[in-house]
């Protein structure tokens, strides 16, 4: 029964897409044989939307074939360095709205990833989802008092019932498409299908893990502990399991309503302009960023409107950077808005995302050609986001290798410059963040940076230093006894070049006597017959000095 359902999908799949003449994508010149007849073969599936544009239709597939492609879809929207912009902003509509299922076996579920009846911890649970998205389900209730007599609201997350099956199913038919792709496209190779769908496997089999997202919210909640820029709910840990998320419930208002903000009196400037600097904060300071924040996981709070406070739910995808990214990363930002195309190329090629044989100069040309049109615009009409996608680009020409973090914080700041725009539109981004990026550099390359390094080693020499004294008197006698080894070795090296000195002295003597005696007219065969026995002779000594 397992394959028949599986080819059922298959077939579903491959309606959906001729359906919506995805097909069509693909040149006609470029399809094998076995795949026109095919085609063929399966005439009553027409395109039942010729009016539209390809992305277009692509899109309306994605919606028609549930959770999995819509999410694709949304991860493919932020792959500008991959899909024209008609693709890219086509996708970016997909919005994840799912059907609920039914508020009785979402309880059931809940109390199975529990152990023990909601009733004995929980109160006021409400059927009726508070939310629901492709990938889990979100209810209300109200966790009993605790030792201190508080109790608290708070909303439960459950994974959909059968939600995994579905999308390694739905994976492995991906996998096939892609291969499919990667072959048949004219563009093929640069869209790196299989890759993606790689990368899209391991971030949505992540988002199946609730333990994971409540590790990750408790961590981005300890990084903005008392911040006055980002809140993030407090999670419940001892409730949360695997496929269960137990976290407290949150007022605010969604930050794409801007009429509502506004009828809040919030002071949209300054939100914009603290969207970024929680972005740049996540990532300089804390190398930890939330990297899924699109407009349905950020929350207003209602509270002082004139000094807004952004909410961040949902923490399911974060990205990570090391210290040389971030160093390489802010260095790549002011290099650019400085205009030093040769500092952007050389650091591209120290820190090892374009091979180390690159022609410097001819990279410096080409960023230049890619990035100084945009100049031609006011710095507050520029798109980091879009600045990342030309470097990339510009960069993949010359074999950088895709770099998953950088791709993650490519995304992210597309949703935040975007969202900073849409709340405040003369919002300047390079204004906001350029001093952020300044004082980080200075930070982390000043006397400050020498002084933490100092402080952050010093336990560790605090614990070596007595061992000091030991170590250096182990190494002197160490050092001691090496030196009569030294001595023997020095000197028979010295005999081994003596030895080879004299051989190849009587080499070059037998060469020179074996000369003389054959172009010299000897008058007897005496001297001769002596000529060749001093050549012998010179050879034998040659050899028992090379010998030894």
């Amino acid at each position: 029964m397992k394959p028949f359902r599986q080819l059922f999908r298959l077939y579903l799949i491959g309606a959906t897409l001729l359906r919506h003449g995805v097909d069509q994508i693909i040149p006609r010149q470029r399809w094998p044989l076995s795949l026109k007849c095919l085609r063929i073969g399966l005439f009553w599936l027409r395109n039942q939307h010729p009016d539209a544009s390809e992305a277009k239709r692509l899109r309306l597939a994605m919606e028609a074939l549930g959770p999995v492609f819509i999410k694709l879809g949304q991860m493919l929207s932020t792959r500008r360095d991959l899909l024209n912009d008609d693709y890219a902003e086509e996708l970016a509509l997909l919005q994840d709205q799912v059907a609920p299922f039914p508020g009785e076996q979402a309880l059931a579920l809940i109390e199975a990833s529990l152990g023990y009846p909601l009733t004995e911890r929980f109160s006021d649970f409400d059927e009726t989802p508070l939310a629901t998205a492709s990938i889990a389900q979100v209810h209300t209730a109200t966790l009993l008092a605790d030792e201190q007599g508080q109790s608290q609201e708070i909303v439960l997350k459950v994974i959909r019932p059968g939600i995994d099956k579905q999308i390694l199913a739905d994976l492995h038919w991906m996998e096939s498409l892609a291969e499919l792709v990667a072959r048949l496209l004219p563009d093929g190779k640069r869209l790196r299908p299989k890759e993606v769908i790689r990368e899209y496997r391991k971030t949505i089999l992540d988002e199946l893990d609730m333990a994971r997202e409540a590790a990750n919210a408790i961590q981005l909640r300890r990084n903005f502990e008392g911040s006055d820029a980002l809140y993030v709910p407090r999670i419940y840990s001892d409730y949360c399991r695997p496929r269960l998320l137990v976290m407290e419930r949150i007022y605010g208002i969604p930050v794409g309503n801007i009429a509502e903000l506004e009828a809040n009196g919030t002071n949209m400037k300054r939100l914009a302009e603290r969207g970024v600097e929680v972005f740049f904060t996540q990532v300089f300071r804390d190398s930890f960023f939330h990297a899924d924040m699109h407009p349905g996981n950020i929350f207003v709070a209602k509270e002082h409107p004139e000094d807004p406070l952004w909410i961040g739910i949902d923490c399911g995808i974060v990205g990570t950077l090391n210290r040389e990214d971030k160093r390489y990363l802010a260095e790549n930002f002011l290099a650019f808005f400085n205009r030093d195309y040769r500092k952007v190329a050389e650091l591209h090629v120290d820190s090892g995302w374009v091979p180390a044989d690159t022609s410097i100069d001819e990279f410096e040309v080409a960023i230049r050609t890619v990035c100084e049109p945009i100049f031609n615009k006011p710095l507050s009409e520029i798109s980091f986001g879009h600045v990342l996608i030309n470097l990339f680009n510009t960069a993949r020409r010359f074999n950088m290798e895709v770099q998953p973090q950088l791709v993650l914080l490519q995304k992210t700041l597309l949703y935040i410059e975007g969202l900073g725009r849409q709340l405040y539109p003369q919002l300047d981004l390079w204004q906001t963040a350029k001093p952020f990026l300044e004082d980080w550099m200075q930070d982390q390359l000043g006397a400050k940076a020498l002084k933490r390094n100092l402080l952050e080693n010093l336990p560790y020499w605090g614990e070596k230093l007595p061992q000091l004294p030991d170590l250096i008197f182990n190494n002197l006698q160490q050092a001691q006894q090496l030196l009569p080894q030294l001595e023997t070795l020095s000197e028979q090296y010295h005999q081994q070049a003596d030895r080879r000195s004299r051989g190849l002295f009587w080499l070059g003597t037998s060469a020179i006597i074996a000369l003389i005696t054959l172009f010299f007219d000897w008058p007897s065969m005496t001297w001769s017959m002596l000529g060749w026995s001093g050549v012998i002779g010179c050879w034998i000594s040659a050899w028992r000095f090379s010998s030894r």
